[in-house]
């Protein structure tokens, strides 16, 4: 199970990202239910923990305007696993996609402090 808790009527919890060479960190991130991706960063972080370079790709936003951005790949921590997931170097927060949620049950109590829990499907 992973726990996050609304802060500002945003669901936010801590993804472990583990660096290449480097100690692990923790990021918090939003859960942005309308990305279908797995993990946006913003492009100073990605560049900040070296995530290695994969490609370039068409990105479509929520306006419906498409930007060309990069992928990376990045390794971290999910429900007590690691995974080596494609992160996107984009934005101005690290976001959480649908990407990851897939076959997990996500419930959120949309309260300031309510709880986020991500677990896996029953």
């Amino acid at each position: 199970m992973i726990n996050g808790i609304v802060v500002g009527l945003q669901a936010r919890m801590g993804i472990i990202l583990y660096p290449p060479g480097r100690a692990e960190i923790e990021i918090e991130c939003v859960i942005d239910t309308g990305f279908e991706g797995f993990l946006t960063l913003p492009p100073t972080v990605v560049a900040e923990l070296q995530l290695p370079y994969v490609a370039p790709i068409n990105a479509n936003l929520a306006d419906n305007s498409s930007i060309v951005t990069n992928v990376h790949q990045g390794t971290i921590l999910w429900n007590g696993v690691q995974r080596v997931i494609p992160v996107l170097a984009m934005g101005r927060r690290p976001l959480v996609g649908t990407a990851l949620l897939e076959d997990y049950h996500l419930s959120i109590d949309f309260c300031e402090g309510g709880t986020v829990l991500v677990d896996d499907i029953m």
